[in-house]
């Protein structure tokens, strides 16, 4: 949805977006309750109650939901849907419980915003995230964050949006495509920041009201400043994340899907600044490069998020992500856990709605949720509703207008246990006079008495408040243990306030015992900009996990690896710093691994001849292997991104470059390997071999380049299966249902079935096999049998993201159909509806078009009796891997 494809596909299925629950040993279930009087929320944890708030009628097609403070609920409406083109189909829709019982009172049309994809409601400012038409031509211009006001309190926004930032997404695919994998939502931590979930589309010269542009190739975190300034990226290499969770200690959690074609796993991130997530071209063969996820949880499409911390709330679900994914059509929870830097977790249900998209909650405890409930790609008006969720017992709790009360009654909210209260009252508290808001900020932050919580809400507001000034008091503030990891990320928050900020409190803070303090310091030093603090960060170990995969072998992307954040993150440091000098100098000293791998990432002619220098020199074998490894990653380097391509949902994930090409020390870097290919003997040679195939170097003279693609399989007579007739093709789909829902069948039929019937000419059911069209091998944890049955019989109602039926038009007048298995920037690999495979290079494409018909035609189950339609649905329904 949204941000997928809605969709089930041709040939059985649905795959991608209806993810698999996948259960194992550490899952544990909360006491849920079902209740038929919400159809649409078939089973919640019996400590709370759960109400209708809203249905179609007030919210069809929700995209999205954020509440105030004070319980006004904003709804996001996408009529358009996560695949279609058509302005003027979105809105705001503000929703007020004026009697807190349950039941909306009065609703508005807030705002008139088309794909609206994510929203913060904050005093009288409504921050929205969402799709912009050209007025001349209709078609997407890009997606902007704008913030609309309602000064006068009508309901309604006074006048046109102010944009924050423009274009942070790719227009050109948002035509093609739509909204599936553009930017999403946004949510502000208490440092004021608003965080941005970027999918990756990416986007192109966005540009926020500094007039500052800014690029990003693919998928990730980016923030802002509230009025539109300061904006960068916080973390990179994310799929399509819809939206991010932060606690009130800036940690940051996020919900993403892996590589297509494969399984679209979802994995559940802890997001660490700076980070680099390898999303696709180094988080499957280059993992020991990436900062991995915590868990790979099986299929599924991460929506909404929140990190629950509201008083109000049973201790059992509050300090805790709240999660919502759409596929599932599920909200968890996940219970993490401090793992040195990062963490680990454990996944539990929580509330079950029907494609669920977004969960917000007000300063009172009432948590809101949204679903999609089936509104289909392009939105439907008569799908969609809203719950509300309150533990038993709860009780409503009024919250202030807060530009209406004073700095003493704000500071009292500030310490109160509800972090929406906290926030809010933090970000009109940096509105009033300086003197009495630094004493009141001041006060909170350097009172060893007070919960840790409300601290550092007292430094992020001390240190807004007072930038540079605020300096001197918060380097003394640092000396304390419990508050130091807060302090160093305050004092390097902002890059515009740095100046006076001492390195030598970030150089101790990499000697400090508590590993948290550690990466603060070691991200600081990166954001200080200060070559000097290179030698320091050089001296972070590399654990014995810094290991790259064994060719062609999947690496552990997704298992959590805390010893090795702290090395990532100080690399990322000195990428950042192009401390290139430093790290050649460190080469075959003790330091030598965490340099060489910075120096894959320094394409400066200085590290090249570095690196050359220190190979003629060395004697050390081991250490020689290094340095080629480190020059044969540095032959090409990642073409700059002019947004006019993307890498499809089928991206060809080898890595280390997507769309690579060589620069000016690349002759320089070929001519030192080729020497030492030529002096090799066999096994030396099948060493340069690897290097080639692994860097996709294309040194023709090497070997060891990958075969184009994958071996045909099954070639399927189309007509010979379609132009039968039996007891399914002679009825009603509605009949054939019916009879569904009564027969068993038999799965060692149907799994002859699937062979005989040409499924397996488009579908895989293992891990093992090539990945087609969509994976039949959890189809059964995405989808129940009725679901199953009626994608085999109406295979045009939603076509699954990636298996879209696309035609090539090549040079000399060659036509192809079928739906893309891999995609690279320098060839398509086809698969058509018999099973033939073809390949097609970049160059030869003269056009390509995505159909809106799902590729397998009607009528394949048709020749099918019951008992044969039952058991081939049986036997899917059971593949559940």
């Amino acid at each position: 949805m949204l941000k997928i494809t809605l969709s089930l596909f041709s040939a059985f299925l649905m795959f991608a977006w209806y993810n698999p629950l996948h259960e194992n040993s550490e899952t544990r279930k909360t006491p849920q309750t079902h209740a038929d009087s919400l159809p649409n929320a078939s089973s919640w944890p019996s400590e709370l109650v759960l109400t209708n708030f809203t249905g179609p009628d007030l919210t069809p097609s929700p995209a999205c939901l954020a509440v105030a403070s004070t319980g006004e609920v904003f709804v996001g409406v996408d009529m358009i849907g996560s695949l279609g083109k058509d302005p003027g189909k979105g809105s705001i829709v503000k929703l007020v419980d004026s009697n807190n019982d349950g039941k909306v009172d009065k609703h508005t049309i807030f705002a008139m915003a088309d794909d609206p994809r994510g929203i913060i409601a904050m005093g009288d400012k409504v921050y929205v995230l969402h799709t912009v038409f050209s007025k001349e031509n209709g078609l997407a211009t890009g997606m902007d964050l704008v913030v609309f006001e309602d000064k006068n309190k009508d309901g309604v926004a006074d006048g046109p949006s102010k944009p924050l930032i423009e274009h942070i997404s790719n227009p050109k695919f948002l035509q093609s495509r739509g909204t599936d994998h553009a930017t999403n939502g946004i949510r502000m931590g208490i440092d004021g920041w608003i965080y941005i979930a970027v999918g990756d589309f990416g986007f192109h010269d966005a540009i926020d009201r500094s007039g500052k542009k800014m690029t990003m190739l693919g998928g990730g975190i980016v923030r802002v400043r509230p009025d539109g300034t300061e904006m960068e990226i916080y973390t990179h290499g994310m799929r399509n994340i819809y939206d991010v969770a932060i606690d009130p200690y800036m940690n940051i959690f996020t919900r993403d899907n892996t590589n297509d074609g494969g399984g679209w796993n979802i994995r559940f991130s802890n997001q660490i600044q700076s980070g680099e997530y390898g999303y696709p071209v180094l988080f499957q063969h280059h993992t020991d490069e990436i900062i991995p996820a915590l868990i790979d949880l099986g299929g599924g499409s991460g929506t909404g998020s929140l990190y629950m911390d509201e008083d109000t709330w049973p201790a059992k679900y509050n300090h805790v992500p709240m999660m919502a994914d759409w596929g599932r059509s599920q909200a968890y929870i996940h219970r993490v856990t401090p793992d040195g830097a990062t963490y680990t977790q454990k996944e539990e249900d929580f509330i079950k709605l029907s494609q669920i998209t977004d969960l917000d909650v007000d300063a009172s405890g009432r948590l809101y949720l949204a679903a999609w409930d089936g509104a289909g790609y392009s939105g439907s008006a008569s799908k969609g509703f809203v719950v509300r969720a309150v533990p038993k017992n709860w009780k409503y709790k009024a919250f202030p207008e807060v530009k209406k009360i004073s700095i003493k009654d704000l500071v009292t909210i500030l310490k109160s246990g509800s972090a929406t209260a906290r926030l809010d009252a933090q970000q009109e508290l940096i509105t009033r006079p300086a003197k009495q808001a630094t004493e009141a900020a001041w006060k909170l932050a350097s009172d060893k008495t007070l919960p840790l919580y409300v601290r550092v809400a007292g430094i992020y507001a001390y240190e807004q408040i007072t930038g540079e000034s605020g300096i001197a008091n918060l380097v003394k503030l640092s000396s304390e243990n419990d508050v130091k990891e807060y302090v160093l990320r305050a004092l390097t928050d902002r890059k515009g306030n740095l100046k006076n900020v001492p390195t030598e409190l970030f150089l101790a803070g990499m000697k400090d015992a508590n590993p948290r303090v550690q990466l603060a310091a070691t991200i600081g030093l990166g954001r200080l900009d200060r070559i000097e603090a290179a030698q320091a960060l050089l001296q972070v170990k590399v654990p014995a996990s810094f290991v790259a995969p064994a060719k062609d072998v999947e690496g552990p992307h997704a298992t959590p690896n805390s010893p090795i954040i702290l090395p990532h993150i100080a690399v990322r440091s000195l990428v950042k710093l192009n401390a290139v000098d430093a790290s050649v100098k460190a080469i075959g000293t003790e330091n030598s691994t965490i340099a060489l791998w910075a120096l894959r990432y320094m394409h400066d002619p200085k590290a090249v001849d570095g690196l050359i220098a220190a190979y003629k020199k060395s004697s050390d074998p081991e250490l020689k292997k290094q340095i080629l490894v480190t020059l044969a990653r540095l032959y090409k380097k990642e073409a700059d991104y002019d947004g006019s391509w993307w890498w499809s949902t089928r991206p060809d994930s080898h890595g280390p470059y997507y769309k690579a090409v060589t620069w000016e020390s690349s002759p320089e870097i070929k001519n030192i390997l080729t020497e030492e290919w030529n002096r090799s003997d066999a096994n030396g040679k099948q060493f340069f071999a690897d290097l080639n195939a692994r860097n996709r170097m294309e040194i023709t003279e090497f070997g060891g380049e990958e075969v184009a693609a994958a071996k045909e399989e099954v070639k399927i007579d189309l007509d010979k299966i379609r132009n039968k007739k039996g007891q399914v093709g002679e009825s009603s789909i509605e009949d054939v249902m019916l009879a569904m829902a009564k027969i068993n069948g038999d799965p060692a039929l149907g799994k002859t079935l699937f062979t005989r019937q040409g499924c397996v000419a488009c579908h895989s059911l293992t891990k093992g096999e090539t990945m087609k069209g969509p994976f039949m091998g959890q189809i059964g944890s995405i989808m129940n049998r009725e679901q199953i049955a009626e994608s085999i019989l109406k295979p045009n109602a939603s076509i699954s993201q990636g298996f879209a039926s696309v035609v090539i038009t090549a040079k000399g007048d060659k036509t192809y159909m079928g739906f893309i298995t891999q995609e690279s920037a320098t060839k398509v690999v086809m698969r058509d509806i018999t099973g033939q495979l073809y390949t097609i290079k970049t160059s030869d494409i003269v056009s390509r078009k995505e159909l809106e018909d799902s590729m397998m035609p009607t009528g394949l189950a048709s020749a099918l009796s019951y008992e044969e339609f039952a058991s081939l649905i049986t036997f899917l329904s059971q593949q559940k891997k």
